[in-house]
């Protein structure tokens, strides 16, 4: 035996224990903070990666989507656009009850057996056939409510995607609770590439609106079947229901909030249909595709990681805070010049590239690229919510919300469409600050945390664009406009936020070439 630890078999048994004592509480400290070092390194790179991953996907996805859409665009005209817009706030809220808030339900427990899995795929299969067969029904009451006969047949082949997506849902929730986000990324870009070329061979086709009808459902049915693909998991025919019980009481207002937001976000074309023409609802329906494309570059990034991110912190409230706070920031700091931009852009963007004949079109987009900006702060508040188990909170604000907006918009709505729109994002926009008050009964995200974290990105990016606009107000010519625009905005916010020290691009710019150097 080495002489050092012969001297330690000296001890009395008294000391011997007090020693074990102390010396086991040494090692416990010691691999308490070893195991929250690496944690916190994996948490790091988790949301370093699955920033990047989220937000290279959606710029290509956006890409990609904007290809196809820009082809559509030229061979079709708002009147095609217009019937499958009246059909989005139907096709939302069946989303909605097909997912039941599973995927949120299963990501925030701490440990998913097969069966959970299991139940949930069965119950989606089974709801999802349940609900073709009411919408199929409802079908002539659906085309007698705005007046337009052709919705019979064509509602009734467009909500075929239900069925199909009820058979994606479980491998979803799977790879979603696993933050594999590449994989998700992968799914993505494929079904909208094989997608858009089939809408675009339907199109030149002279299939109109079926050929967009059919875009959807080959989207739902690529994704579907590449997410199978990258999930181990698989279903089996012993089914137990059981786990559902109490995944539906953490699911079930989160199912009920699901469906107020995407009445929320449709019922603007839904009105639109009553209350106006097809070739209204077709404008609106366009200026929000190109929204949600520029949006969805931002969210995509936030949801992709936010919820699932969050809740893995959730026991501790420091760390929490300071998740957040970054995210929050690093949400500002790209949401804000993408959308204040497009906004800037819009005229010249959807002239140059889909025509005049869009026109209308592109002065809706000019508002609402203004509330998109604020959109993924919400996205990060209502995460955050979701995160810590609030979802009774967070469903009756989104019920509030809309029950809000729709008297807003009947109230509105006989003065034209552009008090409707401006109305819709100001009332939006306002509503921020309601989340945020109930985000900082969570976590002490006080006001003055929240205007520090995200005014000065949105006050850098307001300025940005009102002084390009005013360098390039004289230049002649769309695509010269359109170029000085974005070239100069880009520089002036990146080259002001590089001056000022901004950490978020500091941050951005170590990363990758970090990565590149990797």
């Amino acid at each position: 035996m080495e002489p050092h630890l012969t001297e330690m078999f000296r001890y009395t048994q008294h000391d011997r224990k007090c020693k074990g004592v102390l010396l086991g509480q040494g090692d416990k400290v010691r691999a308490m903070v070893n195991k929250g070092t690496a944690e916190g390194n994996n948490l790091k790179h988790t949301v370093a990666k699955g920033f990047f991953w989220g937000g290279m996907s959606n710029v290509v996805c956006q890409l990609f989507s904007l290809i196809f859409g820009v082809y559509l665009a030229r061979i079709l005209g708002p009147g095609d656009y217009g019937p499958i817009g009246m059909l989005a706030i139907f096709s939302a809220i069946a989303g909605s009850l097909q997912d039941s808030g599973f995927v949120a339900a299963i990501a925030n427990r701490k440990s998913v057996t097969h069966d959970d899995y299991n139940a949930v795929f069965w119950f989606n299969v089974l709801v999802s056939l349940l609900m073709y067969g009411v919408l199929f029904m409802c079908a002539p009451l659906i085309a007698e409510f705005f007046n337009q006969p052709v919705l019979v047949n064509l509602s009734r082949y467009n909500f075929l995607g239900f069925v199909v997506a009820g058979f994606g849902i479980a491998p979803s929730a799977y790879l979603f609770r696993e933050l594999k986000v590449k994989q998700k990324s992968i799914a993505l870009i494929l079904s909208i590439v094989v997608s858009g070329v089939v809408g675009v061979v339907m199109a030149i086709k002279g299939y109109s609106y079926w050929g967009i009808a059919t875009q959807s459902i080959v989207y739902v049915l690529v994704r579907t079947v590449v997410c199978w693909c990258f999930t181990p998991w698989r279903p089996s025919l012993k089914v137990n229901f059981a786990p559902l019980k109490y995944l539906f009481a953490f699911s079930y207002r989160l199912l009920i909030t699901n469906i107020f937001q995407r009445f929320n976000w449709n019922i603007f074309s839904f009105i639109l249909g009553k209350f106006y023409t097809k070739t209204d609802v077709g404008n609106y329906t366009k200026a929000a595709e190109w929204f949600n494309m520029g949006g969805d570059v931002v969210n995509g990034m936030v949801n992709a990681v936010a919820q699932p991110v969050l809740a893995k912190v959730v026991d501790d409230s420091e760390r929490q805070l300071r998740v957040f706070r970054k995210m929050l920031r690093f949400t500002a700091f790209v949401s804000f010049p993408v959308m204040f931009g497009l906004s800037l852009v819009a005229p010249e963007l959807i002239t140059i590239v889909i025509t005049d004949k869009w026109a209308e079109s592109a002065s809706m987009l000019r508002i609402l690229a203004v509330w998109g900006a604020f959109m993924p702060l919400q996205s990060m508040l209502t995460n955050l919510l979701v995160s810590c188990g609030r979802s009774r909170t967070f469903m009756w604000c989104t019920i509030v919300q809309g029950v809000l907006m729709l008297a807003i918009l009947l109230f509105v709505h006989p003065f034209g469409i552009r008090p409707m729109l401006f109305s819709y994002c100001v009332f939006n926009a306002l509503w921020l600050f309601v989340w945020r008050y109930f985000a900082s009964k969570e976590i002490a995200v006080t006001f003055p945390m929240f205007l520090l974290d995200v005014s000065p990105y949105m006050l850098l990016a307001a300025a940005t664009m009102v002084l390009t606009y005013v360098l390039t107000d004289s230049i002649d010519g769309e695509l010269q406009l359109l170029l000085s625009r974005v070239g100069i905005a880009a520089l002036l916010y990146a080259g002001t936020a590089w001056t000022l020290r901004s950490k978020e691009l500091q941050e951005i710019t170590d990363f990758l070439f970090k990565r590149k150097k990797a």
